[in-house]
C-alpha cells in the first residue's frame, strides 16, 4: 500500500481554516469598511442610471483593452464613450438580481483592499498599463476559482455586447446591419 500522507508539516486542516477565516474576516471587513466610508455609493454618475463615478477609472482601462484591433487608435476615446454609454444602459435594463451581482463585482473591482491581491493591479486603475490590464484579464480567465472565471467571462459580455451595438462597430466585422423591413 502506498503511503498518501503529505510532507509538509506547514499544511494542515487548522492551518487552512485560519486562513479562511481571515479572509473571510478580511473581505468582510472590507466590504463594511467601503459601506461605511461611501466608498461603494450606490449613486449614479450625473448622466448615467447606474454606473457611478469610482466604475469610470475601472472601464477607461478595460475598455480600450478589449477593444484593441477592432477600433482604431483615434477613433478610440469616442469609442469608449460610446461604450460606456451603451454598458449603462444595458445595465439598467438587467434584472435587479443581475444588476446587484454586477454592481458586486465593480466594487470588488474599484476597491483598493481587494482589487490588488485579485486582479494584480496594485495601484489605481488610471495609472495602469494596457499590460496590466492584460494581465488582470489573463489572471481571471485561467484561474481555477469559478468565481473569477466568470467575472472574467461576464465583464467580456458586458463590454462587447455593449460595443457590438453600435452601428459604428459594424463595419470592422463585416455585418451590413440589421435588414430593413
Amino acid at each position: 500500500m502506498h503511503d498518501t500522507t503529505l510532507d509538509s508539516p506547514n499544511l494542515s486542516r487548522r492551518s487552512l481554516l485560519k486562513v479562511g477565516l481571515l479572509g473571510t474576516a478580511l473581505l468582510g471587513a472590507a466590504g463594511l469598511t467601503a459601506t461605511l466610508s461611501g466608498c461603494s455609493a450606490n449613486t449614479p454618475k450625473a448622466g448615467f442610471a447606474v454606473i457611478r463615478e469610482s466604475d469610470l477609472p475601472f472601464l477607461q482601462a478595460l475598455i480600450p483593452v478589449m477593444l484593441a484591433g477592432a477600433v482604431a487608435p483615434a477613433q478610440m476615446p469616442q469609442a469608449i464613450s460610446a461604450t460606456i454609454e451603451n454598458l449603462d444602459y444595458s445595465l439598467n435594463h438587467l434584472s435587479p438580481e443581475l444588476l446587484k451581482l454586477t454592481v458586486q463585482l465593480f466594487d470588488v473591482l474599484t476597491l483598493p483592499l481587494t482589487r490588488g491581491p485579485l486582479t494584480g493591479v496594485w495601484g489605481s486603475w488610471q495609472n495602469a498599463a494596457p499590460a496590466d490590464v492584460v494581465a488582470f484579464l489573463e489572471r481571471w480567465q485561467n484561474s481555477s476559482l469559478a468565481q473569477l472565471k466568470m467575472g472574467h467571462a461576464s465583464l467580456l459580455q458586458l463590454v462587447m455586447m455593449s460595443w457590438y451595438s453600435r452601428a459604428e462597430s459594424w463595419a470592422h466585422c463585416g455585418y451590413p446591419g440589421p435588414p430593413t423591413v
